[in-house]
């Protein structure tokens, strides 16, 4: 039967909790609010468009709005807001000369984390399906 080999991969065999696990997890566990504020920062990730702005910065540097939209083929429009929520969220900063803004990328954290999770992309597709 199809469903029991569904179910028996998604449970456990034999019932039974083992205290000792349990307890040493759950004391180094993030806490909930930390858990939250991970999962915004990955969700920032989820548009292509602020995925590819935020890689057309590591690659350039620092660039004002029209120069992004140009790379990514968007509208300024479209960049000004995508670059309000990754400022907003730290992942970029912004310096005013004059009447231009340009963007940067934040610090290296922020490369990191995008050269991890290419990297990541990269591995997975070299494996195949699990």
């Amino acid at each position: 039967m199809q469903v029991s080999k569904v179910t028996s991969l998604v449970s456990c065999a034999h019932p039974a909790v083992d205290a000792a696990k349990v307890d040493a997890v759950s004391e180094s566990l993030i806490n909930v609010d930390e858990a939250t504020d991970l999962a915004e920062m990955f969700r920032l990730l989820g548009d292509p468009t602020r995925v590819r702005i935020l890689f057309t910065l590591l690659e350039a540097g620092e660039l004002c709005v029209c120069d992004v939209a140009a790379v990514v083929g968007a509208t300024e429009t479209k960049v000004s807001q995508a670059m309000r929520i990754l400022r907003t969220a730290g992942a970029v900063r912004n310096r005013r000369d004059g009447r231009n803004v340009y963007y940067r990328i934040h610090d290296s954290h922020v490369r990191l984390l995008l050269d991890l999770s290419r990297q990541h992309l990269a591995h997975g597709a070299d494996e195949g399906p699990a």
